[in-house]
C-alpha cells in the first residue's frame, strides 16, 4: 500500500535523499487497507474507538515485544521506572471495548508497578478517591491516567488534593462531553486537584510510540520518534519550526505497518522538536484522540 501511495506521488527510495522528502501516509488509509509489511500473521490488531463515525482503524501489530519496549522505553525516559509509582488506569471508554492500544500499554505499565493498590476503574469513582487519599496520606507517587472526559467527571465529583500523584489526561471526550480546549481542561483540573500542571499523554492506534507532555501542552518525543508538520495547503511541503500546519510522524516502532504517518491533526513545531496539539485539520474526522479549538 505504502509503496503504490508512494508511486503515485512520484516518490521512490532513489529520489527520496531527505528526511523532507519521505511520503507520509495518510492515517486514514489505516481504516481502509491492511497496512502490513511483516511475513505471518499480525500477533495483535489493535483497533481504534471511531468516535466520529468514519469508520474504525484497524493497526496490525506484528511484534507485541516490540510495541512493549517502544512504550516502555519511552516511559522509562520521561518518568522513570513504572516500579516508582502507583498506577491507576480512569479508562472507561477504552475498558468498554476490545483492541485498545492504550488499555494495552496501560495495563502492562500497572503489571510492572507491582503496587497493590494499582488497577483500572471504570465507573466506581468513590473507590478511586479512597485509594488517592490513602496514597497521598503515605506520601505514595503514584500516576492517575485517564481519558479527559472521564478525569473531568471525576474531578468535578472528588475534588482531592494532590501532592504526590502526576494526573495524566489522553484520549478526548469521545463524544461524552462538551469539547473544550486544552487549557480550560487543564485549568479545571488544576483546580479541583489543586496541583500545578497536567500532564499530557499523545498516541494513537495507528502508532506504537506516544510523545508526552509535563504541562502546558507542549510535547516531547523519544529519539526513534519525530514530528513534522506540513503545510495545509500543499501536503508535500514541510514548514519550518514555528508554523501550524499538519502533524506528520516518523515512528520507527512502526516497521512493520508504516512508520511515516500524516495525521489530520493540527500542531506546531518548536525549533528544539517539541510540539504542540492544536486540534484538528479542517475537514478532518473530529476524533477522540485530541481536543479541538472552538
Amino acid at each position: 500500500v505504502y509503496r503504490a501511495f508512494s508511486a503515485s506521488l512520484k516518490r521512490n527510495p532513489g529520489n527520496v535523499d531527505s528526511l523532507e522528502k519521505i511520503p507520509f501516509l495518510p492515517v486514514e488509509f489505516f481504516k481502509e487497507h491492511r497496512i502490513y509489511a511483516a511475513i505471518g500473521e499480525p500477533e495483535m490488531v489493535f483497533t481504534s474507538t471511531g468516535t466520529g463515525g468514519m469508520g474504525t482503524s484497524r493497526h496490525y501489530v506484528a511484534s507485541l515485544s516490540l510495541y512493549r519496549e517502544s512504550f516502555l522505553r519511552g516511559f522509562r525516559l520521561f518518568y522513570g521506572d513504572p516500579s516508582r509509582y502507583c498506577i491507576l488506569g480512569l479508562l472507561p471508554s477504552y475498558l468498554e471495548r476490545t483492541g485498545s492500544s492504550l488499555v494495552y500499554m496501560v495495563d502492562q505499565l500497572i503489571r510492572l508497578s507491582r503496587h497493590p493498590r494499582s488497577g483500572f476503574f471504570l465507573y466506581n469513582q468513590e473507590e478511586l478517591a479512597e485509594v488517592l487519599i490513602e496514597l497521598e496520606r503515605k506520601n505514595q507517587p503514584a500516576l492517575l491516567l485517564g481519558v479527559t472526559f472521564a478525569l473531568l467527571d471525576f474531578a468535578e465529583q472528588y475534588p482531592v488534593k494532590l501532592r504526590n500523584t502526576i494526573v495524566m489526561e489522553t484520549g478526548g471526550m469521545k463524544g461524552r462531553r462538551k469539547e473544550l480546549i486544552r487549557n480550560e481542561v487543564h485549568e479545571i483540573l488544576c483546580r479541583q486537584f489543586s496541583i500545578e500542571a497536567v500532564h499530557s499523554e499523545y498516541g494513537m492506534t495507528e502508532l506504537l510510540s506516544q510523545a508526552y507532555s509535563r504541562g502546558e501542552g507542549v510535547f516531547s518525543t523519544p529519539p526513534w520518534m519525530r514530528i513534522f508538520v506540513r503545510d495545509p495547503y500543499d501536503p508535500l511541503h514541510l514548514l519550518e519550526p514555528g508554523k501550524t500546519g499538519g502533524i506528520d510522524i516518523i515512528d520507527l516502532a512502526n516497521v512493520w505497518s508504516c512508520p511515516f504517518i500524516a495525521t489530520g491533526d493540527l500542531g506546531l513545531l518548536h525549533a528544539g522538536g517539541t510540539f504542540e496539539v492544536l486540534g484538528r485539520m479542517d475537514q478532518a474526522e473530529i476524533r477522540g484522540c485530541s481536543l479541538m479549538v472552538l
